[in-house]
This record gives C-alpha cells, structure tokens and sequence, in this order.
C-alpha cells in the first residue's frame, strides 16, 4: 500500500460480521492498513472465542506490517447497551449508578469493566455516556446517562475515566456536544438542539469540561445538529464544532473520534465517500464506520484522495494521525494478545456480580 493509504487506513475503525475475523476485514488490514475494529454483539459468542479472534485480528496486522496493534473497541456501557453478555458481568445502567451519586461506584464498575475488557484483548470503550437527560422522550439516551443534572453527570463521568484509564482501557467521553435534549434517533435521522450558546454552555458543556480537565483520552462527536453552533452540518462533520468550540474553546488535545459514521443521521444525507471527507475536514482523527464493506472502502478511497489532492492539508492529516499515535502508544505499548483462559477466568468475577448486586439494591434498579 501507499504511504498515503496506510497514513489514512490508521484512522478508521472499522466493525464486520461474524464470529471469525472475516475476509473483508482481514482485507481492509492488509489493503487499507486499518488500525482499529469495534465489535458488536454479532462478533461475540464468549470470552475464549473474542480473544481467539482478537488474537487472530493482531496476528493479521502484523503480518501485514504494522508497525502498531490494532485498537479494539467496543460499547460496553452497562444497562440495555452490553455487547458482552453472560458470562461477563451484568452490569447495572448508568442511570442506576447515577441514582448512587457515588464516585467511588463508578470508578469501582469502571475499574471492573476495564479488567473485563482487557482480558479479551479489547482496549478502548466508548464510555462514559455523559450526555445530560434532560428530555423523557429522548429515544436514544435515556438511563444510559447518570442523571439530569450536569454535576452530577460531570463528577461520575470523571469517575468513570479515571477506573478505565487508570487500569489501561481508553475512555471516551461522548456524545458532544450534548445528545440528552433530542428527541430523535440519530441511527435512522438527524437530530437537532434548538438551545441557546448560555444553556448548551451550562447543561451540555459542563460534563465534558469536566472528563477535559480530567484527562479523557477520546471525545465522541455525535451526529446532531446545534443550530446555535452551526446551522448546515452536525457536530461530526463541523469544522466549526470539533476545531472550534471543541479544541479551540474548550481546550482539548486528544484524540476526537466519530460515532459510527454510517448512521442514519449521516447515510440519508451524504454518500460515504462525502461523510468521510467531511469528517476529517472537521477535525475528528478516528473515523468509526462499522457497517458495510463497500461503504467502508468508499469512505477510504474518498479520504485517500482527498489527502492525495491537497482538499485536506497535509499537517492537518498529519496532526491527526499524530494523535492516533500517541494514543496506542500509551494504551497499547507492550501489550500482549489475548490469554482465552484468561479471558474466562476475568469474566463474571465473584466481586463484580457483587457489586453489580450492590448498585441494583441501592438505586432500585435492576441490573
């Protein structure tokens, strides 16, 4: 592959079908350089078959020459948003750990989660939700999030990032800039935020502030439209959102990463080689999209002209990939593949059913 390719092919995430690594991901590593995979509930039988397959993904990248591991993901949040089901942890929604108003809970589950999750190979989960839930019609949030006041959302979400980063699983604070008040699903449409810069600033912003200062090594753009930011584009193809208000206003140097890039909210709108393009133009440095071989090759060969043409600077590609960089070199240096017998004997510990127990029994919420 080009230079210019494999330099791209690092910022994608990309998700497949199946329980095995399949042929069309196994070729995205090999053709694109792909540097990262997010696994969903149909790559996920058990803890020995996900590390068996991550193992199987890395041995891939290597071969291919990568100078660094892949970085797997996945959304493991708790509550109805758990791709990794029994044996693994039940554990309890984030709305019932927000009713607990403990910090120590939450970077207890965070800490638990994250020795989970590395067991199987996998360093990076989209988590913390924080997202104030300020609207009860929201179809999308709901009791993903803590609770609706951004204090509140704020301290647990910082809570959260500290259990997953400080036992080495990368967090992510999303959805920026704030997806509690929709009341549509960005995964069939777009959705808007009708608010003025004062409230977004003191409900929606407050919480990310927070995860900022506290060191969170991604933000998720979401796929929503605040007209009082920019009227024309959602937050994830807004150069006006992720360079302006997201790195310049409030300061963030880390890595910004997209929500699945072939939502509805994106699909019904722009062609992926459009989205892809867009994306980066804004600024986000990970490009997750996790469905669709020929639209996920789309959205790179889109990108890889774009870079080729000059339509995206050179330093500004660079830059990103810069912080891709220095992300896995902090999360994955040294890592070793996968133990499948470990990988079981980490999932569904003794303690952490017990603590799962003891958050449903204190916030009246079943796990």
């Amino acid at each position: 592959m080009t230079e210019i390719v494999r330099r791209v092919g690092q910022r994608f995430m990309v998700g497949f079908e199946g329980l095995d690594a399949s042929a069309d991901v196994k070729a995205l590593v090999r053709e694109f350089g792909v540097g990262g995979i997010v696994l969903f509930a149909r790559n996920v039988a058990g803890p020995e078959q996900v590390a068996d397959l991550v193992r199987e993904l890395q041995s891939c990248a290597r071969d291919a020459g990568h100078e660094q591991p892949l970085l797997v993901a996945v959304d493991q949040e708790g509550g109805r948003v758990a791709r990794l089901k029994e044996p693994w942890t039940t554990w309890p929604s984030a709305r019932a750990v927000g009713r607990t108003g403990s910090e120590e809970t939450a970077r207890r589950v965070a800490g638990a989660l994250a020795e989970e999750l590395k067991a199987c190979g996998i360093r990076y989960d989209f988590l913390p939700c924080v997202d104030v839930d300020t609207n009860p019609r929201n179809p999308v949030i709901g009791d993903r999030s803590f609770g609706d006041d951004p204090d509140l959302v704020g301290r647990l979400g910082v809570a959260v990032v500290r259990g997953l980063q400080d036992n080495g699983v990368v967090a992510c604070a999303k959805h920026f800039p704030g997806h509690g008040d929709t009341d549509v699903d960005s995964h069939l449409d777009l959705p808007s935020i009708e608010h003025s810069r004062a409230r977004i600033e003191d409900v929606e912003l407050r919480p990310f502030r927070r995860a900022i200062e506290a060191g969170v090594a991604t933000v998720m753009a979401s796929h929503l439209l605040v007209r009082e930011l920019d009227e024309a584009l959602p937050a994830s193809l807004s150069p006006k959102i992720v360079n302006g208000l997201l790195r310049k206003d409030l300061g963030y140097g880390g890595v910004v990463v997209t929500d699945a890039l072939e939502m509805g909210a994106l699909a019904k709108h722009w062609t992926p080689g459009q989205i892809g393009v867009l994306s980066a133009k804004a600024g986000c440095d990970l490009l997750a999209i996790c469905r669709g071989h020929d639209a996920q090759v789309e959205m790179m060969e889109g990108l890889v002209r774009a870079c080729e043409s000059g339509e995206i600077p050179f330093k500004e590609a660079e830059a990103s990939e810069g912080r891709v960089r220095a992300l896995k070199n902090r999360f994955l240096a040294g890592c070793r593949d996968p133990d499948p017998k470990e990988a079981r004997q980490a999932a569904g510990r003794p303690e952490y059913r017990a603590l799962a127990e003891e958050i449903a029994a204190r916030s009246g919420i079943p796990a």
